[in-house]
């Protein structure tokens, strides 16, 4: 049995965990490795993706500032998410705003240090990400759109440092980044959907605050509308292997989204579409094993 102490210093963890969601970072940092393997250096050995250094070190960096613009994002949020997410905001505050602060500069150096180990330019790189990250957090995040789409861009940044890395400019990964980023996006505009009454409260200028939801959602229908076009090249014009059949589950399924955005009224509603559109993302970290199943059997066996 925890006695009080423990059971307080595990609730903290928990909180800390949930401020920088590590659950998320988890995927992400898996999702670069695999991305990697089987789309950036296909060409390359297993084992020396798995045991490149450098690529180690810039798969760690992403994580410590990704988990350091959770930080961020959660410090400059705190009153909102206490009117939006009540639940998860008790368990956040749990850590203290002056923990908070500490730890996002522990990270952020812990990063850049991590960074000079690779180059100079990985340094100059990351330094920028940090920034940018906190310039959206402090300032851009109550922009229409603007918002929405530095998120977005920011978002897909650890992808786009492990394709620099590998120099691998081929149309297929592009196709990649398109379909993922036009997915992103249009999660960003359905959260500020189910964000309304606590954006209101703290003043933010999202697009179905001053524009009205029947706007918003046109304007994700013509997201997902978008999403549909690098599917179906994906599916029809590049050798994906088996992959195919996630992007032909993925049509499917948006355009049942594209339906119950229609009807969709209640925070409850776009909760559930949110959550449709985050379906595919993880899944699709996953499905990018399908690329090749007999190197997935091999590595098994």
């Amino acid at each position: 049995m925890l006695n009080r102490k423990n059971k307080l210093l595990l609730l903290k963890v928990l909180s800390l965990f949930s401020v920088v969601r590590g659950y998320n970072i988890l995927v992400i940092a898996l999702a670069q490795y695999l991305a990697s393997i089987y789309i950036l250096a296909p060409s390359l050995p297993v084992r020396n993706v798995v045991l490149d250094v450098n690529l180690f070190l810039l798969v760690l960096v992403s994580t410590l500032v990704i988990a350091s613009g959770y930080i961020i994002n959660n410090f400059y949020d705190a009153e909102k998410d206490l009117i939006n997410k009540p639940t998860k905001s008790m368990l956040d505050r749990l850590v203290s705003q002056r923990f908070k602060l500490s730890a996002y500069f522990i990270l952020n150096f812990i990063a850049v240090f991590s960074a000079s180990y690779v180059s100079f330019r990985a340094v100059v790189f990351f330094s920028a990400y940090i920034f940018g990250i906190w310039f959206y957090s402090h300032k851009l995040k109550k922009i229409p759109f603007l918002g929405n789409f530095v998120s977005s861009t920011l978002a897909i940044t650890p992808f786009f440092v492990v394709f620099v890395y590998y120099r691998n400019f081929e149309t297929v990964i592009f196709v990649h980044a398109l379909f993922l980023f036009l997915l992103i996006l249009a999660r960003e505009m359905i959260k500020d959907l189910e964000n309304i009454p606590g954006d209101v409260a703290q003043n933010y200028r999202t697009i179905p605050i001053i524009y009205g939801p029947l706007v918003s959602k046109i304007g994700i229908g013509i997201l997902i509308l978008l999403t549909l076009i690098p599917s179906l090249l994906l599916i029809f014009t590049f050798e994906i292997g088996y992959m195919d059949y996630y992007f032909a589950f993925c049509v499917l399924l948006l355009l049942a989204f594209l339906a119950l955005l229609l009807k969709a009224t209640t925070k409850r509603q776009y909760v559930w579409l949110h959550n449709i559109l985050k379906l595919i993302i993880v899944s699709g970290v996953f499905g990018i094993l399908l690329i090749d199943v007999d190197l997935v059997l091999n590595r098994i066996l």
